[in-house]
């Protein structure tokens, strides 16, 4: 045998030992080798069974929250400018009405306007009212919140999920601009703990408490002349361990927050002083020291600690508190934790509700794989079959390449931990005939050199230098489709794609490199005058 092809043959040798070692690893014993390859080669949601969900993510909220911002921002402007004005009120989703401007101070509204306005809102006069103005958002301004709070929603989701541990999930977009998300969790055949997780928008803001706690919303206003004193809001909130007799209190809260989850930098499910579960979070360097400055000035009064618009606790501020913070309130183990999960991940910028549930059964899984299984091997010995019997001798290395592209293509799918499919066992299927494609034009390419008077070991070099130009485009062209179902497909269909372009890829490999090899050694090995078999 010649170097050069003994060197071949070793390369090949060692890609054959490594793609086996990414299929079964280093197995001590015949189980071990079971669970090698169950956990390197990962099932997907139609093989696995588990769960498929379609959200729709209410982007209006994110609009209506930033609308809600902008009147807050406006009338702290007026109020630090000392711009008189009657009310400033928020129309619907998109417009602000500012009335009680007098005409001398109508330029100043202008600049505070041109300087922290007019990237996203318009500022038009009021018909009748020259006094009054409108402002507008811009509908870019709108399609750029709706856009990123769907974009920021599926990062939230995702994030939530993989904390779960849940193996390959899959979070893509879902519909045609209809704002929705399909998501798909191998594995989970009880949802309830995973939908509660995903839907909770989870809103932490930090507020100082003006007064209360109220035992009614009557009480609260009462209190105050029947109108809430100006910059407050009044919120529902959970009573103190010494009123068990009382469900809901309320609490008069400041407007602004000092600090809101998107300020957390961590937070971790802990036990109080008593052994109840609680959840200690951290700030951030920018959230600590604005937490720090309204503490330090508010000892001796309440700080409530609000989830989703509602009062969770509102412990005294003794002292001056900087980095971090505790909420208490009555959770069981499993809700601090998921609590903390949440808090980790990010506030989700707008609510979720469910359009689709759908739960596969693993009987059904492995029903398909077992049908997949056979039709690959079916397909499988029928393609060799037909190698051998059409193409004799060359058949063989046509088979031993096709055999050596699965188990490259398997392994491949370890290394990469990616998710085997229905659709992606319909890729391997493919596969197998576009192995086989790539043999026979190499083949018949031979075939021509030979009957055009070259000798054998010319007709060889030719029929694969020739073959060679449209194997590659037809690669590149498959691969390219492959590349746009994987960028605009969902779980199977991106599986699919995946083991269709490995595949190819692996393609390349045998049927040009490992084909020429054992053609080589066959030439070299040939009697002198002995006929090439390649089914003349």
């Amino acid at each position: 045998m010649e170097r050069k092809i003994r060197d071949r043959f070793i390369f090949i040798l060692a890609v054959i030992v490594v793609s086996v070692m990414g299929i079964v690893g280093l197995p001590r014993n015949f189980e071990q080798l079971k669970r090698n390859v169950g956990e390197r080669i990962r099932l997907g949601l139609d093989l696995k069974g588990g769960t498929h969900l379609v959200l729709q993510v209410h982007v209006d909220d994110a609009v209506n929250l930033t609308t809600d911002q902008a009147v807050e921002r406006l009338r702290d402007g007026l109020r630090t400018r000392n711009i008189p004005y009657a009310e400033v009120v928020k129309q619907d989703s998109t417009h602000i009405l500012v009335k009680g401007i007098p005409q001398e101070r109508s330029n100043d509204l202008q600049t505070l306007f041109n300087e922290q306005f007019s990237d996203n809102w318009l500022l038009e006069r009021v018909a009748g009212d020259p006094s009054a103005r409108l402002l507008s958002m811009k509908a870019t301004a709108v399609a750029q919140i709706k856009n990123e709070a769907f974009t920021q929603s599926m990062d939230t989701v995702r994030r939530r999920i993989d904390a779960l541990g849940i193996v390959e999930p899959e979070v893509a977009e879902y519909g045609q601009g209809q704002y929705e998300m399909v998501v798909e969790l191998p594995g989970v055949d009880d949802p309830t703990r995973v939908k509660d997780i995903i839907q909770n928008t989870a809103l932490l803001e930090l507020k100082i408490v003006q007064d209360g706690p109220f035992p009614s919303q009557e009480a609260a206003l009462a209190a105050h002349g029947g109108v809430l004193p100006p910059d407050s809001q009044l919120l529902p909130g959970q009573p103190d361990s010494g009123a068990p007799n009382q469900s809901q209190v309320w609490y008069i809260v400041s407007q602004i927050a000092a600090v809101t989850g998107r300020d957390l930098s961590g937070a971790q499910p802990s036990q109080d002083e008593n052994g109840r579960p609680d959840i200690v979070f951290n700030l951030t360097r920018n959230g600590a020291a604005r937490f720090s400055q309204v503490t330090g000035s508010n000892i001796g009064k309440r700080l409530a600690i609000i989830l989703d618009n509602r009062v969770v606790s509102a412990p005294t501020i003794e002292s001056q508190i900087s980095d971090s913070g505790r909420i208490t309130g009555s959770f069981t183990p499993q809700q601090a934790a998921d609590l903390a999960l949440v808090l980790r991940s990010g506030a989700l910028p707008a609510s979720i509700s469910y359009l689709q549930e759908e739960t596969v059964g693993p009987s059904l899984g492995a029903d398909s794989i077992r049908h997949g299984i056979v039709a690959s091997l079916v397909g499988l010995f029928a393609v060799m079959t037909f190698m051998l019997v059409y193409y004799r001798g060359a058949g063989i290395n046509a088979d031993l390449a096709l055999i050596l592209n699965l188990l490259i293509l398997v392994a491949a799918l370890g290394y990469f931990g990616a998710t085997l499919t229905l659709p992606g066992i319909a890729g391997v299927i493919l596969t197998v005939g576009m192995g086989v494609d790539s043999n026979v034009l190499i083949f018949e390419r031979i075939r021509e050199e030979l009957r055009a008077g070259k000798a054998i070991p010319a007709a060889v070099a030719g029929g694969f230098e020739h073959a060679f130009k449209t194997i590659i485009d037809t690669h590149v062209t498959t691969v390219v489709s492959a590349a746009i179902l994987f960028t605009f497909g969902t779980g199977p269909i991106r599986g699919f794609a995946v083991t269709l372009t490995i595949g190819l890829v692996a393609n390349l490999f045998t049927s040009v490199f490992v084909s020429r090899v054992i053609f080589d050694y066959v030439l070299s090995r040939r009697q002198r005058g002995e006929a090439l078999s390649i089914g003349i």
